[in-house]
């Protein structure tokens, strides 16, 4: 009985934050949008199986280069064309949803840890820890993003995984920087004293004291790195040292049709034209939640 009056209020107080979480980030018309979009992807990718007309990697010899349907010369099985060796494109495109975004969460959620676990130790212990930490972080920030990517995947061998790990590496580091600042603006606050005089760890300070109240921009960079993540992956499936073929990754597919731009541009139309979504979609829902997040961006 005495908990009841406890539990409510605190019910309501994350009720009411959600509530004001949703109209800060529903302000905001391209994020709202973008969301849509993301969750519509989301669903394609889940139930790709069911909503492929035809396997990826099926061939269909008598339907080579196949144009939309909406051209002349088209089959009427294969809504989008095919692409050089007689693949249905809708299902290529429609599976390779699944990749771009599990590339995303892979790296999004690898980059995070590493980066969150070097930021928190060099924000709040400081002193060499933190000049070591940084001083790396520096040394991978100083090449660009992709080309860097690109030689890590030389020295671990092309493939999807190998590329996967590489663009975490790449991208951990604005990771760790962001929360090195977050926590040494939070370290030295009166509930972080109160709670290392209370008796807390280091750990408990560090993990449960200090983290939770830089989640916000942590949020921010997280989707963001996720649309940067999906175009590296894609960039390096371009250039042969992502995914390799016959996997249904979008990069990967542009690189098979490069030499058929000109007497198919279909083939590198469709899945250039789903990365754009993807991404553009990736970022308006960033800048909603950095509406939403930051309460110096909050409109009236």
């Amino acid at each position: 009985m005495t908990q009841t009056p406890q539990i409510a209020p605190a019910k309501s107080d994350r009720a009411a934050a959600l509530r004001e979480f949703w109209h800060y980030f529903s302000v905001n018309r391209g994020a709202v949008i973008g969301l849509v979009v993301f969750a519509l992807l989301v669903l394609i990718a889940i139930f790709a199986p069911l909503l492929a007309p035809y396997s990826p990697d099926i061939q269909y010899r008598d339907a080579i280069l196949k144009p939309p349907i909406w051209d002349a010369g088209s089959d009427p099985r294969f809504w989008l064309g095919t692409d050089p060796v007689g693949r249905d494109m809708l299902s290529r495109l429609i599976h390779g949803a699944r990749y771009s975004l599990f590339i995303g969460f892979f790296v999004v959620s690898g980059a995070l840890f590493v980066g969150v676990i070097l930021g928190v130790l060099a924000g709040y212990f400081g002193g060499w820890i933190d000049a070591m930490i940084m001083r790396v972080m520096d040394i991978i920030l100083a090449f660009p993003s992709l080309l860097l990517a690109l030689v890590l995947v030389a020295i671990l061998g092309p493939g999807l995984f190998n590329a996967m790990v590489a663009i975490a590496l790449v991208l951990q580091p604005h990771f760790a920087r962001l929360v090195r600042a977050a926590v040494m603006a939070e370290k030295n606050r009166e509930y972080v004293t109160a709670a290392r005089l209370s008796g807390a760890g280091h750990l408990r300070l560090m993990l449960v004291t200090i983290l939770p109240n830089c989640l916000g921009p942590l949020i921010v960079q997280a989707t963001l790195s996720f649309s940067n993540a999906i175009l590296e992956a894609a960039a390096l499936g371009f250039l042969g040292m992502g995914a390799q073929p016959p996997t249904p990754e979008w990069g990967t597919m542009l690189a098979s049709a490069r030499e058929f731009i000109l007497r198919a541009p279909w083939v590198v139309t469709f899945p250039g034209l789903a990365i754009l979504i993807t991404v553009l979609a990736i970022n308006l829902i960033g800048d909603g939640l950095r509406d939403a997040l930051d309460p110096k961006l909050k409109r009236s």
